[in-house]
């Protein structure tokens, strides 16, 4: 495996909230495309072949993205790594259609929560199995309880939502055993997406570029989506023209920066802890966009600052060295 130089662990978390910053940017820019569609999941297939165009021209034009496409075929050949792994991106595929199918029934709050307890709790067990670049990473107990700070803090942060009704979707008032399912959905949703860190971190030290496991990840994701969307368009027929304004296409290059970023960073923290800084980025960029653009409906109260607040400590607890020990590797 090739070796490359870690970053600080106060660098590498200033990174993972940065890129976590674009998440909400993306999903309100995703969710407007989407109502201008008339089609949650042409949206979906727009914002993965923007980011795939984006990604191709990326990769063709610097001298690092060609020499990580000369890798790919020899990494598969010679087997450097499982080559399930270069289906990582049909992950971020289902991530999408859990938000398509599941935030109009549960609101936005309930799904941000069933999401976020599903990838800390895969964090956990994606280190302790050693599938990222990072290696093994033991469970501790600080390590747990950073985790379930962040569950609990995310789950005060958007508290304010529950009481509004849902934060833009119909949980309240409806049968718990009638949500079930659609819960399940996100939670494994947002299991997997560890998984896909890991996945990507690792094909990103074989092709010695996080820009290479990007571009695998949108020609994976993409062909899902597509596929997807033929079928609907199929059954249900088209929904409205593409609009003009151009920053309707942003979510995909914003998808590109999210997507790089944890592959290269999962090397340097593990993917528990780059899972927990791009959640506090998420709830920040949400309380920045709900405070200078609020969408309809929005509320922001006190749980949903201290809840911010209370998962940036939650973060530095479970990133504190005498909790980060690293297993031999196998």
């Amino acid at each position: 495996m090739t070796h490359a130089p870690r970053l600080p662990l106060p660098v590498g978390l200033l990174l993972a909230v940065s890129a976590g910053l674009l998440v909400p940017v993306q999903g309100r820019i995703n969710g407007a495309l989407g109502t201008v569609l008339a089609d949650g999941l042409a949206a979906a297939v727009v914002s993965f072949s923007t980011g795939l165009v984006l990604m191709i021209a990326i990769s063709l034009l610097l001298p690092k993205g060609r020499a990580g496409l000369a890798q790919v075929l020899p990494a598969l050949r010679e087997r450097r790594f499982p080559r399930y792994y270069v289906l990582a991106g049909g992950i971020g595929a289902l991530f999408v259609f859990a938000q398509s199918f599941t935030v109009g029934l549960l609101g936005v709050a309930l799904f941000t929560v069933a999401a976020v307890t599903g990838q800390t709790l895969s964090g956990l067990l994606v280190d302790r199995m050693g599938i990222g670049p990072a290696g093994k990473r033991p469970i501790t107990g600080i390590r747990v309880l950073g985790s379930v700070l962040t569950v609990a803090a995310v789950a005060w942060a958007v508290s304010p939502r529950f009481a509004s009704g849902g934060g833009g979707g119909g949980a309240s008032g409806a049968d718990p055993l009638q949500l079930l399912v659609p819960v399940l959905l996100p939670v494994l949703a947002g299991f997997l997406m560890s998984f896909q860190q890991a996945m990507n971190g690792t094909a990103t030290v074989h092709y010695r570029t996080p820009i290479t496991a990007t571009l695998v990840n949108f020609v994976a994701g993409s062909i899902v989506l597509w596929l997807a969307w033929l079928i609907k368009l199929a059954l249900a027929g088209p929904g409205h023209a593409l609009p003009a304004e151009w920053w309707y296409y942003l979510g995909g290059p914003m998808g590109c920066v999210f997507i790089a970023v944890a592959a290269f960073l999962v090397r340097s923290l593990g993917v528990l802890v780059t899972g927990l800084g791009m959640i506090a980025g998420q709830l920040l960029g949400s309380l920045a966009l709900d405070l200078a653009l609020p969408a309809p409906g929005t509320v922001v109260a006190l749980p949903t600052v201290l809840g911010t607040l209370l998962t940036l400590a939650a973060i530095v607890l479970a990133s504190l060295p005498w909790s980060r020990g690293t297993l031999k590797r196998r």
